[in-house]
């Protein structure tokens, strides 16, 4: 009885489902998550006759055929680019990308990761680091007697320093974009790295043709809407409820079979 793998393909897929949705609610408050939604496919089909076959010495054609589906499977779990809603923090250095792009942090091994949460800090050195001390690209380093810094909307970071009347230039930050965003590989804390799907980066300065702006002293929110999780959810949950209603039937279908006498 073909029921019981094909009602099991449904609540193990369900069950991904679930795991999705979950993920989502516990970021609702991560600084610039980026919902994911599972995706699936159906999978072979058992051609008992098959479309188009003649039917006849005549050259009659059967209309339809027999094809009885053997399940479903995940095809995918991408993520959702939408822009999160932009917060006031009044933090100096609280950074939000308005548009498309991403910053650039350098890794421990070297590597270059990408992230659009910009709550930034600085270093002992005084260098712009994130949270867990990643410095961001391009390496900028903020000087230890500066009273006030100021970040523009392309990037480029002034500090007024005691005795100088106008503000000096420290550095320049820039973003990236990517030919496909939903190609970027999620290694937790806030960090993406470039895949064979994402393409590669294009770094520019911020606010050109194409790529975002630069707004200081706010932050991206998660991008999560709580009331839509809640409700697929609950589709996910009914849907696993049927499944599992499946496996019970085809159950006792067999029970009465082998009841037989």
């Amino acid at each position: 009885m073909k029921a019981l793998s094909i009602a099991a393909t449904g609540m193990l897929s369900q069950q991904l489902n679930v795991e999705v949705i979950s993920n989502n609610i516990a970021n609702l408050n991560t600084t610039a998550f980026k919902r994911r939604r599972a995706e699936f496919q159906d999978l072979l089909y058992q051609t008992l006759e098959r479309v188009g076959a003649t039917s006849s010495d005549t050259g009659t054609v059967v209309p339809s055929g027999i094809q009885v589906g053997v399940g479903v499977k995940a095809g995918a779990v991408y993520s959702i680019t939408e822009q999160g809603n932009l917060v006031s923090t009044d933090n100096t250095f609280d950074l939000a990308v308005n548009g498309r792009g991403y910053f650039r942090v350098e890794l421990p091994n070297g590597e270059t990761a990408y992230t659009r949460s910009g709550s930034f800090q600085l270093s002992p050195q005084g260098q712009l680091v994130t949270p867990q001390g990643f410095i961001v690209e391009p390496g900028i380093t903020v000087p230890q007697d500066s009273v006030d810094v100021s970040i523009n909307r392309t990037g480029e970071i002034q500090v007024k320093i005691p005795g100088q009347v106008d503000p000096q230039t420290v550095g320049q930050l820039d973003i990236a974009i990517f030919p496909n965003e939903v190609g970027l590989e999620a290694i937790g804390e806030n960090l993406l790295l470039e895949s064979p799907a994402s393409g590669q980066a294009v770094t520019g300065v911020p606010e050109s043709p194409g790529f975002g702006s630069i707004v200081q002293g706010f932050l991206e929110t998660s991008n999560v809407n709580a009331v839509s999780e809640i409700t697929n959810l609950i589709t996910a949950q009914r849907a696993y409820e049927m499944n599992s209603k499946v496996i019970t039937t085809a159950d006792e279908m067999m029970n009465v079979t082998s009841s037989l006498r």
